[in-house]
């Protein structure tokens, strides 16, 4: 593969802290890196999206500056262990048990990107206590209804197909570069050639990193057979929503029936952007989690409120 695209937030990343651990969570290897400075006074758990690994938030880790921002690999994706399971109630355990093996409590925030933000509404829903909860490009309603069901039902085929061929042909549509850089060219929605160049970049290396072909098609299934909206009801801490103006994954509408869905819920709509929030305004999406949590906490039972991002110029920490 070819050295790496230089990233534009070359310069924040150098000058962030970053290590990288690992844990047992029920007998299974979870690595995960740790960003910023280890004795800061407060503390986000951040949760990537489908077939990523860490390598997708550090940009908003990064940018969360003076905080310290905790991200693994989600089980079966990255380095971690995969689950033997990838349902559900399978990542809602696994997350649990990461939380309490690392002593994180209520004053930790809790933020997941995209399934990412799946897995961290059932946790939270299943009983885990946070004071605020953080959802950015959240899935906020059902893959399998509406004008996405047919996209949908074909990216089904696609990785039932991955997992039934010879093991050799399988692996190769899973990973088909073709087929990844087709995925990133219909996310990303920034004009900014070096930008785009990074991003593609990004996942041309990371977005492959699966364990096996059944733990991807596992989690995919689940990816698209659950949504934010299924927990609203069982959610009663404070939430931030951080959307994007042209989502093709979850469109502003959906969004706001959710926020409206939740007890006590901010969302905050990002112009001009897509599902890449963090990899293409991670500075605009970390101003929004700094500010909410430096605020007082909403009454809970509260009406959702919306508001619309600025988006900036140009991503703090930029090359020249």
């Amino acid at each position: 593969m070819q050295p790496p695209v230089l990233s534009p937030y070359q310069s924040l990343m150098a000058a962030t802290p970053v290590v990288h651990r690992s844990v047992q969570v029920d007998g299974r290897t979870t690595h995960y890196w740790v960003y910023g400075p280890a004795d800061a006074e407060q503390t986000v758990l951040a949760v990537h999206g489908f077939r990523g690994d860490h390598h997708g938030l550090e940009t908003i880790a990064a940018h969360l500056r003076g905080v310290r921002v905790i991200v693994p690999d989600l089980p079966g994706f990255g380095v971690s262990d995969p689950l033997p399971v990838s349902d559900i109630d399978s990542y809602v355990g696994w997350l649990r048990g990461f939380h309490a093996a690392l002593g994180l409590g209520r004053d930790t925030v809790v933020l997941g990107h995209s399934f990412g933000s799946i897995v961290v509404a059932a946790t939270v829903a299943a009983g885990l206590d946070t004071r605020l909860l953080v959802l950015v490009n959240p899935i906020a309603a059902p893959a399998l209804q509406g004008p996405r069901a047919v996209g949908t039902g074909i990216a089904i085929g696609y990785y039932r197909a991955g997992a039934l061929l010879p093991k050799p042909l399988g692996l190769g549509l899973l990973r088909n570069p073709v087929i990844v850089r087709a995925m990133s060219v219909a996310m990303l929605k920034s004009h900014d050639r070096d930008l785009r160049r990074w991003v593609h970049d990004q996942h041309d290396r990371y977005f492959s990193a699966f364990a096996n072909r059944t733990s991807v098609l596992e989690a995919f299934r689940t990816s698209v057979t659950h949504d934010v909206s299924e927990y609203a009801d069982r959610i009663g801490v404070p939430v931030l929503m951080i959307a994007a103006e042209h989502d093709d994954i979850t469109a502003v509408p959906e969004q706001q029936a959710l926020a409206a869905r939740l007890r006590d819920a901010e969302l905050v709509v990002i112009p001009q952007v897509g599902h890449l929030v963090h990899y293409e305004t991670p500075d605009v999406a970390a101003a929004a989690v700094l500010r909410r949590m430096a605020d007082t906490p909403v009454g809970r039972g509260g009406k959702a409120k919306a508001t619309r991002a600025s988006k900036a110029a140009k991503p703090s920490g930029a090359a020249s």
